[in-house]
């Protein structure tokens, strides 16, 4: 299979990669020993897609700037036989090395939806997102039930803060230097991790884009979603701190219900990680209980 280029916005139209170039997915079929809770991650999500698409609940997993679906890798061996983890693969990384990273969430929030719709994901589903995942799942369940479509189930916000507080960095304009020295701050590369510094450095393009996606970002008022709501903030995170986290609840009519975990920004990646995999597991498995 081979990868496609996005045009720029000036440029001629071209057709659109496969929509299974989206979810490479990590499910429990092909990719996890039941018996280890081991995971390969080598799927291109041919093999999946039919998995996911009988499951009875599908967790949509989306990625943190910069990140790959390497982070949900051996998730579905924790969340139970009925949830199959469907993990978002974006452009600039992986399987779509080749195609142009979105630089507006506008364009990366419309093409990410009829991705979802196309693969028979917009029903029986829930979002799962981290940091710029958190207000990408956001506007894609917006997306969603604004073209008529079902709600999520349940969306998990984690490491991010409420989508009408964007606005007031610019991270995506610092110097290289500057940009490797941020990562390390916020927890995602220690001082003497030389095998992190080189991918670090590989993905510096893919990091700025998705920066610039959250930067440029700009909430519209709409109504509330209906679906209940998790969110998840840690103690060492200056990006989104508690109380940011907690702006989040003006975003639904449903519940919300929120954790303050140890950890900095990538505490899904610490020993905060087992916590958040249970809590998760426990909301979804209410969801199993009840029709959807």
């Amino acid at each position: 299979m081979h990868t496609i280029e996005r045009p720029s916005a000036t440029g001629p139209s071209v057709p659109r990669p496969p929509t299974a170039v989206w979810f490479p997915g990590f499910g429990p079929s092909t990719d996890t020993d039941t018996a280890t809770g081991t995971g390969t991650g080598t799927g291109t999500g041919t093999g999946k897609s039919a998995g996911a698409r009988t499951a009875p609940l599908r967790l949509v997993c989306l990625p943190y700037a910069g990140g790959t679906p390497s982070v949900y890798r051996n998730w579905a061996a924790h969340l139970g036989v009925g949830v199959h983890v469907v993990p978002v693969l974006l452009p600039g990384r992986g399987l779509r090395a080749r195609e142009v990273p979105y630089t507006d969430m506008g364009a990366l929030v419309a093409d990410l939806t009829d991705a979802l719709v196309e693969h028979g994901l917009a029903d029986g589903y829930a979002l799962f997102g981290h940091s710029m995942g958190a207000l990408l799942a956001y506007e894609v369940a917006r997306e969603l039930r604004d073209r008529g479509l079902p709600e999520p189930a349940h969306l998990f916000v984690s490491g991010s803060k409420a989508p009408h507080l964007y606005g007031d960095r610019r991270d995506h304009t610092l110097s290289d230097a500057d940009l490797r020295q941020l990562v390390r701050d916020l927890g995602g590369l220690a001082a003497d991790d030389t095998i992190g510094s080189s991918y670090l450095e590989r993905r510096l393009p893919v990091l700025r884009a998705d920066l610039t996606v959250c930067e440029t970002y700009r909430w519209a008022p709409r109504r509330p979603l209906s679906c209940p709501m998790t969110a998840f903030s840690a103690t060492r995170d200056p990006i989104a701190p508690a109380h940011e986290m907690e702006a989040w609840r003006v975003h639904t009519r449903g519940s919300l219900l929120r954790h303050h975990v140890e950890g900095d920004h990538f505490f899904l990646n610490g020993p905060s990680r087992p916590f958040l995999l249970r809590e998760i597991r426990a909301e979804l498995a209410r969801h199993l209980v009840c029709p959807l």
